[in-house]
């Protein structure tokens, strides 16, 4: 892991372990699909940026979403993990 990475990990871990406020269950669920394409990319950019599903790599709109419904928009340990198991489920 480069010292980048390391840093990252660190610092949402940091701040994960401050934050008061979790996510509410209107919070959209998380997409395995990276490059949208066809009806489902159409279908994505017809909704607002707050609603859109979350997607692994796709870190404006992540940070919108976690800021919108979260009031921070540091990525928390579970959101790390999650973008890394749809990463590795889609190989």
């Amino acid at each position: 892991m480069n010292k980048f990475a390391t840093g990252v990990f660190i610092l949402a871990i940091a701040t994960s372990s401050s934050l008061s406020s979790l996510a509410t269950a209107a919070e959209p669920s998380w997409s395995p699909v990276i490059i949208a394409t066809g009806d489902y990319r159409e279908q994505i950019k017809a909704m607002p940026i707050e609603q859109r599903p979350y997607r692994p790599l796709h870190f404006y709109g992540n940070t919108v979403r976690r800021n919108h419904y979260r009031g921070n928009p540091v990525a928390m340990p579970r959101d790390l993990s999650t973008t890394a198991g749809k990463l590795i489920r889609r190989q």
